[in-house]
C-alpha cells in the first residue's frame, strides 16, 4: 500500500508507492478498445450508441488506476519512533486513468480536434466528481522519456488530500499579487503584458493564448491560458481545446513528429481566493539531472522567444 512520507529536511511529500513497480511487467495494451477486460470497472465512458459498461463502443473511458499511487480505502499508517522526524501519512485519495480515444492513438497530436475536446470534456467531468478534494491534478505522459508505460493515449487524475508544495506556493504568489494590486489576477496580467510584447506569443484565438512562459523550465516548453481567466479548468466555460490542439500540432511539425511530453492542467486548489487555471506542456528533449534534481534550478539550453518564433513559424 502507498504512504505519504514528508521529508525532514525541505518538509515535501513524496508519494512511496511500491505496488506500482508492477505496472512495468504489464504485456500488450490493456486500454484498447477490446480489452475492456483486463482494467478495473469502468467508472465512465461516453458511448453514443449506448451499450454495456466495460465493452467495446466508447469514445472516452475512466476506470480506477490497476497500480494507485492513492486509494480511498488506505490502511492508516503506523506512527514511527521519532515521528518529528519520520513523519509518514496515509496515501488517501483517488487515481484514475481517462482513455482518451478507443482508437490506437499514441500522443494527443494524433487526435482530431474534435477527439481532443471530447476527451477534454470528460477530463473535466470527472474532475467535478472530485471537487472536494484538496487539490486536483491531471496529466498526461507521452513517450518513454516522459515516463508513460502505456503506448495507448490516457491522462490521469490524482484527487489530492493535501496541495503540494509548488502548487501552494502559486497560490499564495497569485494571493500576494492581488493584496498589491488592489484585486488584479496575475496571470491576467502576464498574458496582458505578453500579448503587448509579442516576444514570447505562439498564437491566439477566442478563448486562449499560446505562450512560451517568460522563465521556461525546459526547451520549448508552452503554456495555454484562457482569455477570460477562470479560477477553475473544472467550472463552466471554454477548455482551450482548439488551443491544445494547435500547440500539439506545432511540436509535432517542428520534431517531425510529437516529441516525448508531459502535459498537467493547473486548476485552483483548496483555500484559493485568486488563481486561474492554465494547461503547461513540457516536451522533454533532454534529460534532467543532477543540477536540477540537487538543487531544483531548471537549466534551458532554448530561449523563450526562439522557441515562440520557431513556433509560431511550425
Amino acid at each position: 500500500m502507498s504512504e505519504v512520507r514528508v521529508d525532514a529536511l525541505s518538509g515535501l511529500r513524496t508519494i512511496i508507492a511500491p505496488d506500482r513497480a508492477a505496472r512495468l511487467a504489464e504485456r500488450g495494451d490493456p486500454f484498447a478498445e477490446g480489452n475492456e477486460s483486463r482494467t478495473p470497472p469502468e467508472l465512465y465512458a461516453v458511448r453514443p450508441d449506448g451499450g454495456e459498461p466495460n465493452t467495446p463502443g466508447w469514445l472516452v473511458r475512466v476506470f480506477a488506476n490497476r497500480y494507485p499511487a492513492l486509494a480511498a480505502d488506505c490502511a492508516p499508517v503506523s506512527r514511527e519512533a521519532n515521528a518529528h522526524i519520520f513523519t509518514a501519512l496515509a496515501a488517501s485519495g483517488a487515481h484514475e486513468v481517462i482513455v482518451n480515444s478507443p482508437r490506437p492513438v499514441q500522443a494527443l497530436s494524433g487526435l482530431d480536434a474534435a477527439e481532443l475536446e471530447l476527451a477534454m470534456e470528460v477530463w473535466r467531468t470527472r474532475m467535478r466528481v472530485h471537487s472536494q478534494a484538496a487539490c486536483l491534478h491531471l496529466f498526461v505522459n507521452e513517450g518513454e522519456r516522459g515516463g508513460a508505460t502505456q503506448a495507448q493515449t490516457h491522462a490521469q487524475l490524482l484527487a489530492l488530500d493535501f496541495v503540494p508544495a509548488l502548487i501552494a506556493r502559486e497560490r499564495e504568489r497569485f494571493g500576494a499579487y492581488a493584496a498589491q494590486t488592489m484585486g488584479q489576477q496575475l496571470l491576467d496580467d502576464i498574458v496582458s503584458e505578453e500579448v503587448r510584447r509579442r516576444e514570447r506569443i505562439v498564437a491566439i484565438d477566442d478563448e486562449a493564448v499560446l505562450l512560451s512562459p517568460y522563465a521556461a523550465t525546459l526547451p520549448y516548453q508552452l503554456m495555454v491560458v484562457p482569455r477570460r481567466p477562470r479560477m477553475r479548468f473544472e467550472d463552466d466555460g471554454p477548455t482551450a481545446a482548439a488551443m491544445l490542439h494547435d500547440a500539439l500540432g506545432r511540436l509535432a511539425r517542428r520534431f517531425v513528429e510529437g516529441p516525448p511530453l508531459n502535459l498537467w492542467i493547473r486548476t485552483a486548489p483548496h483555500g484559493a481566493e485568486h488563481f486561474c487555471w492554465r494547461i503547461d506542456i513540457v516536451p522533454r528533449l533532454h534529460a534532467i539531472a543532477g543540477l536540477e534534481l540537487g538543487s531544483g534550478l531548471s537549466l534551458n539550453c532554448v530561449t523563450p522567444e526562439q522557441a515562440a518564433a520557431e513556433l509560431r513559424e511550425a
